[in-house]
């Protein structure tokens, strides 16, 4: 939740846009549904607008400028992060507070820790 109030109170427009897509693509990535920092999803300029509390207008010229400094590549569908680390840079992003990096389970032989990457 903190992490959200800063996104949204502190960063400008590029930043916030940065930010979500890095959560999205670890997120994504942790349920097998990102590969590559690639992934699917049908957002529309008013989605990322509404998710980064910006104008759709602004949410278009952040996206035109993410890709004209090739860092992604955003199409309708699919979203490919073409540079990870400028990306995170830019978004300020630290992935601590997903607390992706390790899960427990527990099978009929017992717990085990499972690492992620």
């Amino acid at each position: 939740m903190r992490e959200w109030v800063t996104n949204l109170g502190r960063r400008d427009a590029i930043a916030r846009v940065a930010h979500v897509l890095c959560e999205l693509t670890l997120r994504l990535q942790r349920v097998d549904l990102a590969q590559d920092l690639c992934f699917s999803i049908p957002w529309t300029q008013t989605d990322v607008a509404d998710a980064c509390g910006i104008s759709s207008v602004h949410a278009n010229r952040v996206v035109q400028e993410l890709r004209r400094l090739g860092l992604v590549e955003w199409d309708s569908k699919k979203v490919r992060i073409l540079n990870w680390d400028a990306v995170t840079k830019i978004g300020d992003f630290s992935d601590d507070y997903l607390r992706l990096g390790k899960a427990t389970c527990t099978d009929p032989i017992g717990p085990k820790l499972i690492e992620h990457a």
